[in-house]
């Protein structure tokens, strides 16, 4: 069992490997673009600044590969080069249905898993070098592809809407445990549909002269990628360099509220790193709806600083759940006995 869940890891800890370049890439472009941009209430403004907005949409289109890279290379561990077509595809397709990094993964390993029984499939002879390069792709993307459409696809997208329904049912019921769920909705997923719901919430709110909703949200955002971007400066013992390399990274883009910065760590260790991201980002939220913090902006993190009331507040927020994520998850890392390679 355990040899088993160690392969599992090393199928995600692959995947991280190659999608952390177009994170971090990425990432420091549209954060390069977003700080020199003028902000206005209604966020960065592009409108005179052409060569800004051409480094964010470049930023944007690495962003972009961020999901079928990942997947592909999940897929590609796990079975080899046949499976990355497919992996690729199901990444893809997951980003089209909003089903965000936790669609990927799941494509991802599935992916690896189809290929893996295409290729005990027994074939003509004659057919055998065709396998790998036409057969297995085409079948495992289509498998992969149905899969992704028909069985996740409507699923989510209703999911979205009845989370986003209830929201709005529970706004102003109770600020404390509001706050709290948007942070935890917020970091959750990192970026992908549970997220997209409580950030497009926020901004919705915006529009109605309702800023303290999001507050809370931009407040989360930046909490995991800032938290675990801290943790692996306060002990560089416990972490990798390519995981160091990955929290510098982390630190930029959780300061423009990309909380995609945190998504290496979850993809190599979801089962802590995902529950602690999920309490910091609970604790940021909950704080900044109790401190009164609104946002005038639809988007999150230091960034957005100028348009936010109650800034004291905004930046106790974040701080208090960076501060939890790094050092809960250093704790639970140096618990497992877990330490950087010394090779």
């Amino acid at each position: 069992m355990q040899a088993r869940l160690e392969q599992w890891k090393q199928y995600l800890l692959t995947g991280v490997s190659h999608v952390i370049p177009f994170i971090a890439s990425g990432g420091i472009l549209i954060a390069l673009a977003i700080s020199l941009a003028p902000m206005t209430g209604k966020g960065p403004d592009f409108s005179h600044a052409p060569l800004l907005k051409l480094i964010l949409d470049i930023g944007g289109s690495a962003f972009a590969l961020l999901l079928p890279v990942l997947a592909g290379y999940i897929a590609y561990a796990r079975s080899g080069k046949p499976a990355l077509v497919a992996g690729m595809v199901g990444g893809q397709i997951a980003h089209t249905v909003n089903a965000g990094f936790l669609g990927a993964l799941i494509a991802g390993l599935l992916a690896g898993w189809v290929v893996e029984l295409l290729k005990k499939m027994p074939v003509a002879k004659a057919l055998k070098p065709l396998m790998p390069i036409l057969i297995i792709p085409i079948l495992s993307s289509f498998a992969i592809g149905t899969l992704m459409f028909e069985v996740l696809g409507v699923p989510i997208a209703d999911l979205m809407v009845t989370m986003g329904a209830w929201l709005k049912s529970m706004g102003g019921a109770n600020a404390m445990v509001l706050g709290a769920l948007l942070g935890a909705m917020v970091a959750f997923d990192m970026g992908g549909p549970v997220n997209k719901v409580a950030f497009f919430f926020g901004a919705s709110m915006i529009a109605e002269g309702q800023y303290q909703v999001m507050g809370a949200v931009a407040a989360a955002v930046s909490i995991p990628p800032l938290g675990l971007g801290l943790a692996t400066k306060l002990r560089k013992s416990l972490w990798s360099e390519q995981e160091r390399e990955a929290g510098s990274a982390a630190l930029g883009m959780g300061m423009i509220g990309i909380t995609e910065g945190a998504i290496p760590f979850a993809a190599a260790d979801p089962l802590r790193v995902i529950p602690t991201i999920v309490a910091g980002s609970a604790l940021g939220g909950m704080i900044a709806m109790l401190g009164g913090v609104g946002d005038h902006a639809p988007h999150g993190g230091p960034i957005v600083l100028p348009v936010v009331d109650n800034r004291l507040m905004f930046a106790l927020a974040i701080a208090c759940g960076v501060l939890l994520v790094a050092i809960v998850i250093n704790l639970l890392k140096a618990r497992s006995g877990a330490s950087a390679p010394t090779a």
